[in-house]
């Protein structure tokens, strides 16, 4: 049984519903030359949601995980401009920050996996 594979569907589905319930949490990290902030949370939201059902079915598994790829590669602009904006002095966080950015291309294998 592919637990990891349900863990991810599950993870994006999951992250997906947070777009509409915690909007503004997003549009906080929305890089500042983008405009429509909002729709394009919503959007996001739309995709990573899709993606992690998708991901689920095995008849369109493969669609499921290139919906991820493409989505985790749209949304490395917004984890850069969360580094370099952030101001506070919280060093854990920052690390934090650092760290997501590589972890995004282990994201991306992870759901390569799939394809």
């Amino acid at each position: 049984m592919d637990w990891d594979k349900y863990f991810m569907g599950g993870l994006y589905i999951l992250a997906g519903l947070l777009h509409f319930i915690k909007p503004k949490f997003y549009m906080k990290i929305m890089p500042s030359y983008l405009p429509y902030h909002l729709e394009l949370v919503y959007l996001s939201g739309v995709f990573e949601l899709i993606s992690g059902v998708l991901l689920l079915i095995p008849e369109t598994q493969i669609i499921g995980a290139w919906g991820i790829i493409i989505t985790l590669i749209g949304v490395y602009p917004a984890n850069i401009y969360m580094l370099s904006s952030y101001k506070g002095k919280k060093v854990w966080y920052k690390l934090i920050l650092i760290a997501r950015l590589p972890l995004q291309f282990l994201l991306i294998y992870w759901a390569w996996l799939y394809v």
